[in-house]
């Protein structure tokens, strides 16, 4: 048995399987280190490709500049233009997209609130009770949005940018409806109140109706606002304005009072759970702010009819896009 085994051993050091077994063993000897090597510098090749940590924040700025001043020239909010933008050509989250986009529209929010409410432009009897219809929609609307798979939010984001884009072709202002009667909320809420128009020196008596209906469709704005963090400027005026009946300067003045109170409810959501991030947050907001303040030193020269179809156009290709990456196309 001994022998035998000898014999085979024998063989094997002897035939052509041992030059072949010495042959592989060289053969993994000299590959590994030449692996190693490949492997190193297609590391390398990877890191140096990937761009630096400040890129980032840097185009962050001049985007959101340019979209402050944008922003202003158009009349509208500068949320409903960060969150579709940046979602779709920036490669964040976009539950930090949409946590920063509440941040941006609340900090221009808490920075007129004050002003408005002494110039009377923003009214609390009004505010009071949309504030609390809309902020509760909007804390159950972020808590849906944060549990909904991005994807969806995503698609459904496109959809609603690309409604408004169809809000701002169609829907009209007035700058003091006709209201022959106050209804019988907001009379027994004593939502009314006396304004002196500027451009005129004319001190307006004005009242509020359908208040319920009103009231009724803000519980779905503030769900939106939540969930989207689109903010809710540009759906807080039209219904204020032509549903509610108040005089156009209030239902802009008291709009923006609202975000500041809405968005913050909405905002604490994304807060709490971790989905505000400083290197998107503080880039953003200096931005948006330093372009609000060149959009406004700019707004006498501006064509507002070219204005209002470049923000058109470019909240189109924003809802396209978002849309476009919901689905995955």
């Amino acid at each position: 048995m001994f022998d035998q085994s000898k014999l085979i051993c024998t063989k094997f050091r002897n035939s052509r399987f041992r030059r072949l077994w010495t042959i592989i063993t060289l053969s993994l000897m000299l590959l590994c280190p030449v692996a190693a090597m490949a492997t190193e510098t297609i590391t390398t090749a990877t890191v140096a490709a990937t761009p630096a940590w400040w890129i980032w924040p840097v185009s962050l700025f001049v985007v959101t500049l340019c979209m402050g001043i944008v922003a202003v020239l158009g009349g509208i909010g500068g949320a409903v233009l960060y969150v579709p933008i940046i979602s779709g050509f920036f490669p964040f989250h976009l539950d930090f997209v949409r946590g920063a986009g509440l941040l941006v529209a609340l900090s221009g929010a808490l920075a007129a609130g004050h002003s408005l409410l002494r110039a009377d432009l923003a009214n609390l009897r009004l505010a009071i009770p949309v504030a609390l219809i809309a902020s509760t929609s909007a804390i159950f609307g972020s808590m849906i949005g944060l549990t909904v798979p991005t994807n969806i939010v995503q698609t459904f984001l496109g959809i609603t940018v690309l409604g408004i884009v169809a809000l701002m072709f169609t829907a009209k202002k007035s700058e003091l409806p006709d209201v022959p009667k106050a209804d019988a909320l907001s009379s027994a809420l004593r939502i009314h109140g006396i304004y002196t128009e500027g451009s005129t020196g004319k001190t307006v008596d004005w009242k509020i109706h359908r208040t319920p209906a009103g009231l009724a469709v803000f519980i779905i704005i503030g769900f939106m606002a939540g969930m989207f963090g689109l903010g809710a400027g540009w759906a807080n005026v039209p219904v204020l304005n032509l549903l509610m009946g108040a005089p156009l300067k209030i239902s802009v003045g008291t709009s923006k009072f609202l975000l500041s109170i809405t968005d913050t409810s909405a905002a604490w959501i994304y807060f709490n759970q971790g989905c505000t991030i400083p290197m998107i947050v503080v880039p953003s907001l200096i931005g948006i702010m330093i372009g609000s303040f060149i959009g406004v030193r700019i707004i006498k020269k501006a064509k507002p009819a070219f204005i209002r179809w470049m923000v058109i156009c470019m909240l189109t290709f924003a809802g396209l896009k978002a849309l476009q990456k919901g689905l995955g196309i």
